[in-house]
C-alpha cells in the first residue's frame, strides 16, 4: 500500500449565497489550486470543513466533488467522524465507495470513551474498510486524549496507520515515531514546522487553503532537500498566517482570506458568527504581508502566489 507524507490541506467548504449549500463550482477550484501549487494531499470534512454543520447529503457531495476532482493526482482523506460508530462506519464506507484514499476520524467528542472504547471504536471501523485510517488527535475539542501507547496498540491490528496529532506537545511526534516506526505515519497538526523537528512524515495544516504552495515547500525543503536554513526562513516567512489561523477563527478566517483575494467562498455556518472587523482587518494585513492582493479573480488561484508568498 502507498505512504502518504508531506503537507496535506485540511479544505474548507464553500457556500454559495452566504451560507445556503455547497458551492461545487468554487470547491473544485479550491481542489485545483491546491494541486496546481504542489499540495501533497487533501483532508476535506475536517473541522476547519465545518462536518458537523453539514448534512448527510452534504457530506457525501463534498467528498464526491474533492475527490472527482483530485482524479487521483494527490490522495484524499475524507473525515468521516461521527459520535456514534455505526455512522463513522457508514460515512468511511462511502468515502472508500468514492475513491478517497483514506479516512481521517477524530474520536467521538460528546461521549469521552475509554481507551479500550476507542481501541474499539477504531477496530470497528478498520473491519469494515480496506483504507487506512488517519486518527486525528485533537484533546481541545473531542475532550479525549489518543496517547501514544494507544496509538500503538491500534497501529498493531488495525488500519490506523496515520495520525494527526494537535495537541501542542510536539514530544507526541518522537513518541508514536519511536513506538511504532513506519507501521505509523506521523503528522503535525497546527505545529507543523515544529513537528518536522522531531520527525513527523508530514503537516495536516489550515494556512494551506490560503498559501498551499508555500506550506507545501516548507516540506520539500525540510524532508526532500535537507535545506534547513530554507526551512526555517520559509517558515518565519508564512508564520504570520499560521498563528493567525491558529486561533478561533480558523474557519471564518481562511473565508475572509479568500474574499480578500477576489475569491469568495461563503461564511460559516452557525453557531460560528460573522468575523469582527478588526479582525479581518489583521487578515488583510497579514495578506498584504505576503504579497497576496495583488491581481484579480481568477488569479486568486494562480500559481503566481507561490512565488509571491515565498
Amino acid at each position: 500500500m502507498t505512504v502518504h507524507r508531506g503537507t496535506f490541506t485540511v479544505l474548507i467548504t464553500p457556500f454559495t449565497d452566504g451560507v445556503s449549500r455547497v458551492d461545487e463550482e468554487r470547491l473544485r477550484q479550491l481542489v485545483e489550486y491546491q494541486v496546481e501549487e504542489g499540495i501533497h494531499g487533501l483532508v476535506p470534512l475536517g473541522s476547519t470543513g465545518e462536518f458537523l454543520s453539514l448534512s448527510e447529503n452534504e457530506r457525501a457531495d463534498v467528498a464526491r466533488i474533492v475527490v472527482d476532482q483530485a482524479a487521483g493526482r494527490v490522495p484524499v482523506f475524507v473525515g468521516t467522524a461521527a459520535e456514534s460508530t455505526d455512522d463513522a462506519i457508514r460515512y468511511s464506507r462511502q468515502a472508500e465507495k468514492l475513491g478517497a484514499d483514506g479516512v481521517m476520524i477524530i474520536p467521538p467528542f460528546y461521549s469521552t470513551p475509554t481507551e479500550d472504547e476507542l481501541y474499539e471504536h477504531y477496530r470497528r471501523i478498520s473491519d469494515q474498510i480496506g483504507i487506512p485510517i488517519m486518527l486525528y488527535n485533537n484533546p481541545a475539542t473531542a475532550n479525549v486524549d489518543v496517547k501514544p501507547a494507544l496509538i500503538a496498540r491500534m497501529a498493531e491490528t488495525t488500519k490506523v496507520t496515520y495520525v494527526k496529532e494537535s495537541t501542542v506537545d510536539v514530544r507526541r511526534i518522537h513518541q508514536i515515531k519511536r513506538l511504532c516506526g513506519d507501521r505509523v505515519q506521523a503528522f503535525g497538526g497546527y505545529m507543523g514546522y515544529e513537528s518536522f523537528l522531531v520527525g513527523a512524515d508530514g503537516w495536516v495544516s489550515v494556512c494551506a487553503n490560503v498559501i498551499p504552495g508555500p506550506s507545501a515547500r516548507l516540506f520539500d525543503l525540510w524532508d526532500k532537500h535537507r535545506d534547513y536554513d530554507g526551512a526555517r526562513a520559509l517558515f518565519e516567512r508564512i508564520n504570520p498566517m499560521i498563528e493567525a489561523l491558529g486561533a478561533h477563527w480558523y474557519v471564518q478566517g481562511t473565508k475572509a482570506c479568500f474574499d480578500l483575494m477576489g475569491a469568495p467562498m461563503g461564511l460559516a455556518r452557525p453557531p460560528r458568527s460573522l468575523l469582527p472587523a478588526s479582525v479581518r482587518e489583521e487578515f488583510r494585513l497579514v495578506l498584504e504581508g505576503l504579497g497576496m492582493l495583488t491581481g484579480s479573480p481568477p488569479a486568486a488561484f494562480g500559481p503566481r502566489h507561490r512565488a509571491a508568498a515565498e
